[in-house]
């Protein structure tokens, strides 16, 4: 999943972005509205991370632009202007979730969770494909019970086919997913992370295909035909 975190305190926009890519989350942080603005037309992210207080151009000018395009990313205004009526404003300008800075990290993380389960349209933490299950709260896969030990790339790429599962993922998707933009993901080293997965994922029923020419999908081994 990929976070866009617009945020002027760098201090703080550095201990948020380690804490979001700790979590998996592909991150790009930018410090300024008109910045945001920009980046928001020429990226596709799950969730935006937006503060009020920018320098160019006010967080919630930013989000009014960003709702204008039809941008559907779930936005989290992160703000210390926390007066009703500016939380009424965000509200209705189309944010989706509103904190008042100074915050509780675990909480953060809860919202962050919250808002990503309902980008997906899920109304439960917990997902299950074949004999896999995902834990949207702990991000986390077990099959018969027992977790799944999976690296940090490869379990967000499970995840995202997981989320998806039996629809098709495009190569360019997967990208976009899983890096920021000062990252560099290759043809080839997608594969190979999708032929650890294959072998990670055999002894319990699933399986990663591949789409030729387009990109990949999960399937349950043991109801294809």
């Amino acid at each position: 999943m990929r976070i866009l975190l617009v945020e002027d305190n760098q201090a703080l926009a550095e201990g948020l972005s380690t804490l979001l890519r700790g979590s998996g989350y592909a991150v790009d942080v930018v410090a300024d509205g008109a910045s945001a603005e920009a980046v928001a037309v020429a990226e596709t992210y799950d969730l935006v991370i937006l503060d009020l207080n920018l320098p160019e151009m006010d967080g919630l000018d930013v989000l009014r632009s960003m709702r204008s395009r039809q941008n559907r990313a779930a936005v989290m205004i992160l703000t210390a202007r926390g007066a009703p009526e500016e939380r009424v404003r965000g509200l209705d300008l189309g944010a989706d979730d509103y904190m008042i800075k100074p915050f509780d990290i675990s909480e953060f993380e809860a919202r962050i969770r919250m808002l990503m389960r309902r980008q997906a349209g899920l109304r439960s933490s917990v997902v299950q494909f074949g004999g896999v299950t995902l834990d949207l709260t702990s991000r986390t896969f077990t099959s018969a019970g027992v977790p799944l030990d999976i690296p940090a790339r490869e379990l967000a790429l499970l995840e995202l086919l997981f989320l998806r599962a039996g629809k098709v993922v495009s190569k360019d998707a997967i990208v976009g997913s899983l890096t920021g933009f000062d990252e560099d993901l290759s043809a080839n080293a997608i594969e190979q992370y999708v032929s650890r997965l294959r072998r990670r994922l055999a002894p319990h029923g699933l399986t990663v295909r591949t789409a030729r020419g387009i990109g990949y999908y999960l399937e349950n081994s043991a109801t294809a035909g």
